[in-house]
């Protein structure tokens, strides 16, 4: 059950609107970085988890991150009020309005015209909101560390925008979520430290060879020898074919029927090495002529 309280979680005070600035804040309303994608993210992840702690976390922190939607939409439509009047009612001639919608530093013709100002779930150029942006996949270790990078790449957005505004009450309150993001990481990862063993992700256990070699896939230069690929529990090998001891070619097993089949479209479609036709491109691209055969080249017309 969820319950609406008038009063936002934080204030949100806006100096002056700026309807370029409400399309950029967009990108937290309805990106794939923003408030809705995390706060379903982690809704659905709380309604199937069976660890009631887990549980409740991903429920309390699914509910912040809808107040923080309602913050940053909160933002926009503050931004998109005196624009929203002035669009509504005509106030300006025809070619001031394109200016304003159009001009420098502004992106917001799309958001105004077609969502008269209010907060639509786009992001900021204007792609509609999508359930694909959810990447919950069902597994805790795993769904847990998506989690933190999904926080980490918010937090960054956010910096973002702070840093293409001045106005006071806007950084305060885009101050207020990026922070917000930083305790929800703190939060994942302890729940994810909180599993023991946590990786590898899934019960399936690893090919022993495998999981402890770094295969160094380019050639040339100097080797770059760093804890990422020779450190604990890590050695370097080069990544040569195939590395499994096989002769690193694919091979499936046909019965007599298949076999039979493949060798006759095989045949049938087998390409001769030793033509070289002239190709209606080089036909096309060449109106005299030249390089066509005399036995090629279209006979003239009577």
């Amino acid at each position: 059950m969820f319950m609406h309280n008038r009063r936002l979680q934080y204030t949100v005070r806006v100096s002056a609107t700026n309807p370029g600035l409400a399309n950029l804040m967009l990108e937290q309303f309805g990106g794939p970085q923003g408030e809705l994608a995390a706060a379903m993210r982690y809704f659905t992840q709380a309604v199937a988890e069976e660890d009631p702690g887990r549980k409740d976390m991903l429920y309390d922190i699914a509910t912040e991150e809808l107040s923080h939607l309602e913050i940053i939409g909160c933002l926009v439509a503050m931004l998109n009020r005196g624009a929203k009047g002035e669009l509504a009612e005509a106030v300006d001639g025809q070619a001031e309005l394109y200016r304003k919608l159009n001009g420098p530093g502004n992106d917001s013709h799309v958001t105004q015209l077609l969502y008269g100002g209010g907060p639509p779930l786009t992001n900021s150029g204007g792609v509609p909101w999508s359930a694909a942006y959810i990447d919950t996949i069902g597994e805790p270790t795993a769904d847990l560390r998506s989690n933190i990078a999904a926080e980490a790449r918010a937090k960054i957005v956010y910096e973002r925008l702070i840093n293409v505004t001045d106005d006071a009450g806007i950084r305060d309150a885009l101050g207020f979520l990026m922070t917000r993001e930083v305790a929800h990481q703190k939060s994942f990862e302890k729940a994810l430290y909180a599993i023991t063993p946590n990786f590898p992700p899934g019960k399936a256990p690893p090919i022993p060879e495998f999981p402890s070699t770094y295969f160094k896939m380019s050639h040339g230069g100097d080797v770059v020898q760093a804890p990422w690929n020779s450190g604990t529990g890590l050695s370097m090998q080069q990544g040569e074919p195939a590395v499994d001891g096989g002769d690193g070619n694919a091979w499936v097993g046909l019965d007599a029927a298949e076999e039979s089949a493949l060798t006759e479209m095989s045949g049938r479609l087998q390409s001769d090495p030793s033509s070289d036709p002239a190709t209606g491109a080089e036909l096309g691209s060449d109106p005299s002529g030249v390089g066509v055969e005399e036995s090629d080249a279209p006979a003239p017309k009577r």
